[in-house]
């Protein structure tokens, strides 16, 4: 499967972000989103069958975590892209607080 291809959809990307440092439940990622359970559940196939996250279940319940060696070159390219997005809401709260009305 092409990684470029699955991590092309941004629900996907989403997704990883959200379980890049740390383990989440279906739940979790679930409520972060306005699509239904099933969908994100669908998403999260795509992104398992590509090796691109893993599954722990514990009882009913499942549990994903970002696998990083699966996205190859393109984990320091994705981590770097998130925390560019993070320094730029910081910067625009910071910013806000300020009362700066450029922001």
């Amino acid at each position: 499967m092409d990684v470029v291809k699955v991590i092309a959809e941004p629900r996907r990307r989403e997704i990883l972000r959200l379980c890049w440092r740390s383990e989440r439940s279906a739940g979790e990622l679930a409520d972060a989103f306005d699509i239904t359970f099933g969908a994100v559940s669908q998403h999260l196939k795509v992104l398992r069958d590509a090796d691109l996250v893993r599954v722990r279940r514990e009882g009913t319940r499942r549990f994903y975590r970002a696998n990083r060696e699966g996205l190859g070159p393109l984990a320091a390219y994705l981590e770097q892209m998130w925390a560019g997005q993070v320094d730029r809401l910081a910067m625009l709260d910071e910013a806000a607080e300020l009362g700066d009305p450029s922001t």
